[in-house]
């Protein structure tokens, strides 16, 4: 019995081509989605699973005196690990880890960059689950001057040859060396902690860094014990900082615990997240997965629209099988059958897509997605049975529906298709349009939002601007190099500063002496060359800006934004910013010296997702900087970069030259959005798509049904236009009826998601219009193709006697 279903089943979809093809097009389309969105979040979900200990960040609410909105950072002090292991029970075990990127090691005649070191404990691997290959775990970071490699960067220094013992030196102005301690394994690319070597913390620290209250520079991980009542913990923090922060600096900090699993994807709201890799907002993969959903729904909607639109060509049939002895169960079994068999054929050719676009959504999600059902069987019964249920759940309603014909009308050629069916047909359709006019809207809205934040004005120009990364063996040489590059006319101005413009940039204590009372504050500063404001063609409102011939200025001189300025009138109401130029103004104890000698426009110095914060812009030739910014002649970029690396080999020869568009570092700041904008756009697009599909198949089945109708209407007159009108009238007003649920829906949604963004576009109401519009015409061009052709049917084919 089973192989004269499985027979009757080919035998049926081989008859009806078209409607078989859009049906596999439409499920393997929708299931294809599905399972590249799947794979996504089930990487994006897998961060940091390797680690089995109960571990969590510690981060801190900054809240100081001036500031905008107090900051939750991913920072803290360097004596909160061994303090809150000594103080509280709950609390087994820390470690503390630091970033350093871009560290040149020499071993014999090699030299090798390190993209990325961490500074961590010896506690490093009682915590954290990473393989160590060679070593001893317990010793291989309680020394100092002590490296452990990853595999890779042993394997590139020493090849094959045992690593442990060997030195390696940092190739800078004080040739510190390093004892090769143990080999790691590679971090997996589902970490949010990324390195190429871990350093021994205590080869840099001193043993007054127990003392530095107030000072955030690193990034601690505590392991809690079993069952640890999280809320509770974090209610003793308060006093714990009060019993160590003398002179009401406690007051100014929050602590919070962040489950190790939830760093990668809920530090959205975590500024100073220096060690976070490929961060993520998870709420996009929620997001993505209900779209996916929505693209799969709209596939099955199409299954059971085209059955049960098509079920009065199987009447007959029906009706024969049940006049001979079949019951309904086997009739409904059969007609389920054919389902899944529709739908595993469907799974094939998703399979095949998903093959052929993963390298894409790879390279569009820069993660490593991996798709093999060898290396995980898992797979293969996962999406068999998920074949399964799409193929009973698009199957069960025309199953039943094709079964309950009777025998003794449906052999008369009576077949009751009955308005209930058609209503149904109707609302699944309406559902169809509905998700992909809301994708629509949806998309228009996400990539206006990007565009918006990528063409808004900063209040800077970055074009143009390449980054040098500074160290202790160039910053000397700073002047030199800088000079030696203006000499060019394809360099039109240079720059050093501490921090580059698109970061979350440092903090400082400030003291400002108005009119009243010193008043003492907090405030994001950022130490650079004379030259900045001029490269980065920053206004100056009122005073002036740094004089670079003139050395009261050096170390004393101060430019604040617009923001901070608000900020300092705030208790002076009938002062004027300029009444600020002249006051004395500063940090570490330069208050009393360092002067406001100018006030810059505002700027957006970190993302638009972000609000402007306030900033004071200082000149400190003596402490160096952390890169050189170079703007050059956009006419010929090829010549000045290759101008710039001569002049780099020239006084710079045993570094290695380095260069970075900045306009590359802020495509990179949007990076996460841009990958959620082009997802939402093919996810709409392949909504679309089915929805089509499913529109046109209904369309042909439409006219098919009332060919002879078509015909007796030509032959008593009607036009062509006419009768596409009266075809394509029916499907408009269901598409529209879509648009008016879509649109407060779609609304609704987009608002909430804007408000994620300090600054955003406004909801207008012609993307609504726009979208209903192409809607329209969509499903306009769809159903007339099959309504074109029936209206050009000759009338007497169509009339002809069966």
């Amino acid at each position: 019995m089973l192989r004269n279903y499985l027979k009757i089943a080919w035998r049926n979809l081989w008859k009806n081509k078209v409607f078989s093809a859009i049906n596999v097009i439409g499920l393997a389309v929708g299931m294809a989605a599905c399972i590249l969105i799947l794979l996504f979040v089930t990487f994006e979900n897998s961060f940091d699973g390797i680690h089995k200990k109960n571990i969590y960040r510690l981060d801190e609410v900054q809240k100081f005196p001036g500031m905008v909105a107090p900051q939750n950072v991913a920072l803290s002090m360097f004596p909160m690990g061994p303090t809150l292991v000594r103080e509280f029970p709950e609390i087994r075990n820390f470690v503390r880890v630091r970033p350093n990127q871009k560290v040149p090691l020499t071993y014999g005649d090699k030299k090798i960059v390190l993209p990325q070191i961490l500074w961590a404990d010896s506690t490093f691997l009682d915590l954290f689950d990473y393989q160590l290959l060679k070593g001893d775990k317990k010793s291989i970071l309680k020394n100092p001057n002590s490296v452990v490699l990853t595999e890779e960067r042993a394997t590139a220094f020493f090849g094959n040859d045992d690593p442990i013992g060997k030195t390696l030196v940092v190739y800078s102005s004080d040739t510190t060396s390093f004892k090769v301690t143990g080999v790691i394994e590679n971090a997996p690319k589902n970490s949010h902690l990324q390195f190429d070597g871990l350093f021994s913390f205590n080869t840099f620290v001193k043993a007054d860094a127990m003392n530095n209250w107030g000072g955030n520079w690193l990034v601690t991980y505590l392991e809690l014990a079993a069952n640890t009542d999280v809320a509770s913990l974090e209610k003793k923090f308060p006093a714990y900082l009060k019993k160590h922060m003398k002179e009401g600096g406690w007051k100014f900090y929050e602590l919070f615990l962040q489950p190790l699993r939830a760093v990668h994807g809920h530090s959205t709201t975590i500024t100073h997240d220096y060690i976070n890799f490929q961060k993520f907002d998870q709420s996009y993969t929620y997001i993505f997965s209900v779209i996916a959903l929505i693209v799969l729904l709209i596939a099955c909607v199409n299954f059971m629209n085209l059955s049960t639109a098509k079920s009065a060509g199987r009447a007959k049939e029906v009706g024969v099988r049940k006049s001979v002895g079949a019951e309904r169960a086997q009739l409904s079994v059969q007609f389920i059958g054919e389902s899944i068999l529709l739908s595993f054929i469907a799974l094939l050719f998703a399979v095949l897509l998903v093959k052929l676009f993963l390298p894409y959504v790879n390279n569009l999600s820069q993660r490593q997605l991996e798709f093999s059902f060898l290396t995980n069987p898992g797979l293969l019964l996962l999406f068999a049975g998920f074949a399964v249920l799409i193929g009973l759940i698009s199957g069960i309603y025309p199953a039943f529906f094709l079964s309950a014909f009777q025998p003794t009308k449906v052999l008369k050629g009576i077949v009751e298709t009955g308005r209930n069916k058609g209503s149904l047909r109707n609302m699944l359709v309406v559902g169809q349009f509905t998700g992909a006019v809301f994708l629509i809207i949806a998309t228009a809205f996400v990539v206006r939002q990007l565009r918006y934040m990528q063409e808004r004005d900063p209040g800077f120009s970055h074009d143009q601007v390449v980054i040098l990364p500074l160290n202790s063996l160039t910053n000397p040489k700073f002047s030199a190099i800088k000079q030696e590059l203006l000499a060019s006319p394809l360099v039109t101005a240079v720059t050093g500063s501490q921090q580059r413009l698109g970061n979350n940039l440092h903090q400082t204590g400030v003291r400002f002496h108005g009119d009243g009372p010193v008043r003492e504050m907090a405030t994001s500063q950022v130490i650079v060359d004379p030259d900045y404001l001029t490269l980065y063609k920053i206004p100056v409102l009122y005073g002036r800006n740094f004089l670079k011939d003139r050395e009261t200025d050096n170390g004393k001189a101060y430019i604040i934004n617009e923001t901070l300025a608000k900020e300092l009138l705030k208790e002076q109401p009938k002062a004027t910013m300029q009444s600020l130029i002249g006051r004395n103004f500063g940090f570490g104890g330069l208050d009393s010296l360092g002067r406001i000698v100018g006030i810059a426009k505002d700027f957006n110095f970190n993302s638009l997702h972000h609000k402007i914060e306030t900033l004071c812009i200082f000149n400190q030739k003596d402490w160096g900087y952390s890169e050189m910014s170079v703007r050059i002649n956009g006419r010929n970029t090829r010549a000045a970069v290759a101008y710039m690396q001569s002049v780099w080999n020239k006084l710079a020869p045993d570094q290695p030259f380095e260069y970075t568009f900045l306009d590359e570092h802020f495509a990179e700041l949007y990076r996460a959005d841009g990958q959620v904008s082009e997802i939402v756009g093919i996810l709409a697009s392949l909504a679309i798509l089915i929805s089509c599909l499913g529109l046109f198949g209904l369309a042909s089945f439409s006219a098919e049904r009332r060919v002879k109708e078509i015909g007796i209407r030509k032959v008593l007159g009607a036009s062509v236009t006419g009768i596409i009108a009266l075809l394509s009238r029916d499907f408009l007003k269901l598409v529209l009826i879509a648009i008016l649920i879509a649109s407060p829906v779609a609304w609704y949604a987009i608002n909430r998601w804007l408000q994620d963004f300090a600054y955003r576009i406004s909801i207008d109401w012609w993307v609504f219009a726009l979208a209903g519009a192409l809607a329209i015409l969509i499903a306009l061009l769809t159903v007339s193709f099959q309504s074109i052709k029936a209206a050009l049917m000759n009338p007497v084919s169509s009339l002809r006697s069966e």
